[in-house]
Formats: C-alpha cells, structure tokens, sequence
C-alpha cells in the first residue's frame, strides 16, 4: 500500500500544459523532496493532490483509495494536511485562536455559526498541546501579526499537525527564513513521527537535501528524474535543469 499514488496526472490551463502525465508513489513514512525551477508545477501539484484544481486526466490514491473526484473539502478528513508558499493565517488573532480555528475545521461545530470559541475547552487544551509541539506555546496568545516569520511558519505547521494527518505537504516551509530559523524548522519537520507521511517542495537544497530520503526533479510540469539523493544530485539532468550547468 502506497501513502499517494498519482498516475499520469495532467493539468493545463487553455494551451499551457503545467502538469505532464506526472506519476509519483509515496511510500508510508517516507520523506520525499519535490525539486525543480520556477514554473515547473510543484504547487500545482499539490493542488491536484489536495483537490483545489482538478485534473484534466489521470487519478490520485491515498492509501489506496482513488480521491481524484473527491471534493478539497473532503480531503482533510480523509488525512491530508498542508502549508502553503504564501501563509495563509489571521494576521490579527492570536496564534491560539489559529490553531483552534484549524481543529474547528474538522469538527462538527463548524456548522454552527454561533459557536464561541472560548467556551469549547476540548479544542483549546488542544490547540496548546499542538503550540506546545512546535515550541510556541508561551506566545498563545500573542496577535500572529507581533510575531516573527519563522514563528508563523511554526503556527502554519502547528495548524496542519492539528488535524492529525496521515500525509502532510509542506510548500517551501524554509522560504523566506533565516539560517537560525531554518534550523528551528528544520528540527520541527524532523521530528514529526513516522505515521505522518511527509512530502516537501523545496528551493534551499542544502537543507532539503538532509531531510529528504527519495527525491523527484520537476521541469515544464513532467517527472525528469527520481531517486536517492547520491542518483539525483549525480543525475546530469539535475545539473543542467535545477542548477544550471
């Protein structure tokens, strides 16, 4: 059994073809890295695999059950979490009310438009026990805006932990961050279990390439070449596609 198998996935947007009859199979526990230049479709990817676009052809599994037709909203109950490129938090809430916002996502109380927050203790001791995770519990309630960048990729990361995935996709969770916070994050993503798969975009391939056990190179939207990190980093292609020689 497979944590994602995405088979001849294909995606274009009028004439420009983004994703091409991409395969990728994600093993259980496995830490695969998702390199390539600039336009090479990596976030769409992730798109496809979290149903925010749909695919032209070709089908996605996870753990063996075909969500290609699945709707986005559907996919985080099923285990999907993810972080994006660009955060995406409530810069004025605090970062406790972030993550109880996230846990309150895949609750039933999300239906309920009068719900106050403050009064669902269950979702708050939560809520600190996944701050507690990431290092930030003594900032819950600071406003997301009075904190450093490092510390909302923490909160982003922090916010998908929250809905217990199965498989977690990180966007450039090192984007923007300095060596120091590089190193926070990094700690962070590495010492999340082993039954959460994880599947990482990345450009700074100093530290992605320490994570990472299998790697896959994107270029004009098609898997150009997969494998360990020595056959990668050995590959010509690699060289001459991602960098430039």
């Amino acid at each position: 059994m497979s944590a994602l198998a995405v088979r001849g996935l294909e995606k274009s947007f009028g004439g420009l073809r983004v994703t091409a009859a991409v395969d990728l199979v994600v093993e259980p526990g496995e830490r695969r890295l998702i390199i390539g230049p600039n336009g090479a479709g990596k976030t769409t990817l992730f798109n496809l695999v979290t149903g925010e676009l749909r695919p032209n052809a070709g089908s996605i599994a996870l753990f063996d059950r075909d969500i290609t037709r699945v709707p986005s909203r559907r996919r985080p109950h099923l285990g999907i979490a993810r972080t994006y490129q660009i955060i995406t938090l409530f810069p004025h809430d605090s970062l406790l009310r972030n993550v109880t916002l996230s846990l309150l996502g895949l609750s039933p109380l999300r239906w309920n438009p009068f719900v106050r927050l403050e009064r669902r203790e269950p979702l708050i001791v939560r809520a600190r026990e996944v701050l507690a995770r990431v290092g930030l519990d003594h900032l819950g309630k600071r406003p997301l805006a009075q904190t450093s960048y490092g510390e909302r990729r923490r909160v982003e990361i922090a916010m998908a932990l929250a809905q217990n995935p199965r498989i977690l996709l990180l966007d450039e969770p090192f984007a923007g961050l300095s060596i120091d916070e590089r190193r926070d994050v990094l700690r962070l993503v590495t010492g999340i279990p082993r039954d959460v798969t994880i599947v990482m975009i990345e450009h700074d391939m100093d530290v992605a390439l320490d994570f990472a056990e299998r790697i896959t190179v994107l270029h004009f939207g098609a898997v150009v070449v997969e494998g360990t990190r020595a056959e990668v980093v050995a590959d010509p292609r690699t060289k001459e596609i991602y960098l430039g020689e």
